[in-house]
């Protein structure tokens, strides 16, 4: 079978040539018996690739499942996966099968894998290994024989430096890699998707299909879509259905594009633009806010403290024509703080008594440093959000753009207490 046909069979459309080369690679191993680990950002269609290489093998006419590692909590996804005995633990009223059981002879896909707890992940990498397993609960090894296909949106091998995934499993997954690119890598391959979803929600609303001028297909290429090829759905459906004309002109998409700005702060701190138009450029989340803020003031209080002790080892009693360092704070951002309520949460800034310096005492400057470690930053974020939503987890994982079972693991690992 070929690549026209693969597209075909499953629906895939592109032409780009990242695109065809993952493609390659899942049509090769799909025969095999190999474990793939499929990396990616979110939205990619990581899972489509899973399905390639579950129905192009010898396993196709056997079960297929895809687990959302992310999705099950800590404390039952090893029951989800391997199964438990009857009173195991507290609920467990029936002895029942977990995935390994019920696909056997088939194919297993385990997303977002990064998620999966330390203890489960030795499990899987004795299932990998020897096809061994135990359910909870029990004493008795039992077999299996599971195809297991992983993908992750995370860099596993900054998991495994912080000690958060092993390094084994690691390389027993990845025996053949695949990486899906996103779409700002394969710009040609975004008008030929958009036109897919607009003609798919046509036919499935018995609607005229609609079409973008070339100027607006010019700016649709242009736009990065963190998102991805889910985003970029999203967004020919908000289209076809809320605009005025069939043929979309530039200055309409531009209405329905997010707002392109990014901030300055590193990667892992930035965060999809808004579009509410409040001041001029990038457009912060209020944790985003937050975070640039404690980075700003950091930097101003290192200034402040070099600036006295220049001035207090120069024994300088005019301070008439000194110039204090200027702040690195940007002040557009303080305005749009405003509009949440987190002045609860900032504590009042102390005030600084400085000593006169006397004719006969020289102070030698004392430099203290600033901790930058992002640990320290979330863990002080959590503990912002936990205050803020008065110890409420859910909401303040929803605020902090985190799962549940991660604050929990995260609060655990700080050590904060409630």
């Amino acid at each position: 079978m070929d690549l026209t046909s693969i597209k075909q069979r499953f629906g895939i459309i592109g032409n780009s040539p990242e695109l065809n080369y993952a493609l390659s690679v899942a049509m090769r191993v799909a025969p095999t018996d190999l474990t793939v680990l499929i990396t990616g950002e979110s939205g990619v269609g990581k899972e489509i690739f899973s399905k390639i290489i579950h129905n192009l093998s010898s396993r196709k006419h056997n079960p297929f499942i895809a687990v959302n590692c992310g999705a099950i909590p800590e404390g039952t996804i090893d029951s989800e996966l391997f199964g438990h005995e009857k009173g195991s633990f507290t609920g467990a009223t029936d002895a029942r099968k977990g995935y390994f059981e019920h696909v056997q002879g088939g194919t297993i896909f385990l997303d977002e894998i990064g998620e999966m707890p330390l203890g489960t992940q030795a499990r899987l990498l004795r299932v990998l290994e020897t096809g061994e397993f135990i359910r909870v609960g029990s004493s008795k090894v039992m077999k299996t024989d599971v195809r297991v296909v992983a993908a992750t949106n995370v860099e596993l091998m900054a998991l495994i430096k912080r000690g958060k995934f092993r390094e084994d499993l690691y390389y027993r997954l990845s025996t053949v890699p695949i990486k899906v690119s996103p779409l700002r890598e394969r710009r040609e391959d975004i008008y030929l998707l958009f036109r897919k979803f607009a003609i798919d929600f046509s036919e499935k609303h018995r609607t005229p299909a609609i079409q973008l001028d070339a100027e607006a297909q010019q700016l649709l290429t242009t736009y990065d879509f963190p998102g991805n090829i889910r985003e970029l759905k999203n967004l020919a459906e908000q289209i076809s259905a809320l605009a005025s004309d069939k043929l979309v002109t530039v200055a309409e998409l531009k209405h329905f594009l997010p707002t392109q700005n990014r901030s300055g702060l590193p990667a892992v701190m930035q965060g999809n633009a808004g579009a509410n138009g409040k001041g001029e450029g990038s457009e912060f989340s209020e944790r985003e806010l937050l975070y640039k803020l404690f980075f700003d003031m950091k930097k101003d209080l290192t200034d402040l403290k070099k600036f006295i002790f220049d001035v207090v080892g120069n024994q300088q009693t005019d301070f008439s024509n000194v110039k204090p360092p200027k702040s690195n704070i940007d002040e557009s951002m303080l305005a749009r703080l405003d509009d949440y309520d987190t002045d609860e949460d900032i504590p009042a800034p102390r005030p600084i008594v400085i000593d006169q310096p006397t004719a006969y005492a020289r102070h030698e400057p004392v430099m203290e440093e600033t901790s930058l470690s992002l640990a320290d930053k979330e863990k002080e974020m959590i503990q912002v959000a936990l205050k803020k939503h008065k110890g409420r987890r859910k909401d303040a994982a929803l605020d902090l753009g985190i799962s549940e079972r991660t604050l929990y693991r995260k609060i655990k690992e700080y050590k904060i207490v409630e």
